[in-house]
């Protein structure tokens, strides 16, 4: 039976690209299907009682540090913890992702999230900047004009906004969050268990 997990994201979230690479080869080595849905967090956090970051609480915003420090060293993964550009309005990026998987599929769409996550994570990019969106997609070797197009259409507007009604519908809450028959993983720290789910949907 065809299987496929549902992830939703933001293209600012140090936790989605913490575990978007490991997600991504998740889904290949068990031949899952990603529905790619980057989402509108801003819209998330008010409807569940999350806050933004520059909300929290003293205690959280500090003890966030730790823990991105801690995942850093353990994942490997080139992170800077204040990166320049954060927080960044993430919408075009979202929306040019939403352009890709359209044109060229979610394989597309993937590389193209996470090199999102990682221009604002490692190379202190600005995806707020359409130059700087720009050079992201042609690093790629994707068509920068073709996905900046898409990117402005009513469709990828409306796709974008549907993605967060459905993350809404969903009781999603954070990000990253992936559903895998019909069972909620909120974080790349659950990733452990997600991988779990998959193993065993494949004995079913």
């Amino acid at each position: 039976m065809h299987k496929f997990c549902e992830y939703y994201f933001v293209c600012t979230s140090p936790w989605t690209y913490l575990g978007h690479q490991r997600f991504v080869a998740m889904a290949e080595k068990y031949q899952i299907e990603v529905r790619v849905k980057p989402m509108n967090l801003g819209q998330i956090f008010p409807a569940s009682g999350g806050l933004p970051l520059a909300k929290r609480a003293t205690q959280r915003q500090t003890y966030r540090l730790f823990e991105l420090e801690r995942w850093r060293q353990w994942i490997g993964l080139p992170l800077n913890i204040h990166p320049k550009y954060f927080p960044a309005d993430d919408r075009l990026a979202a929306r040019c992702v939403i352009a890709a998987n359209e044109s060229l599929g979610s394989k597309a769409a993937l590389a193209l999230a996470g090199a999102m996550l990682k221009a604002v994570w490692a190379d202190e990019a600005n995806i707020a900047d359409e130059q700087d969106v720009r050079q992201v997609i042609e690093k790629l070797s994707m068509n920068a004009d073709e996905l900046l197009t898409g990117a402005s259409t009513d469709a990828a507007h409306a796709r974008y906004e549907a993605n967060t009604q459905e993350a809404l519908q969903a009781q999603v809450f954070g990000a990253p969050w992936y559903i895998f028959e019909a069972i909620p993983y909120w974080g790349q720290d659950r990733l452990d268990f997600l991988e779990r789910a998959f193993a065993a949907s494949q004995q079913a």
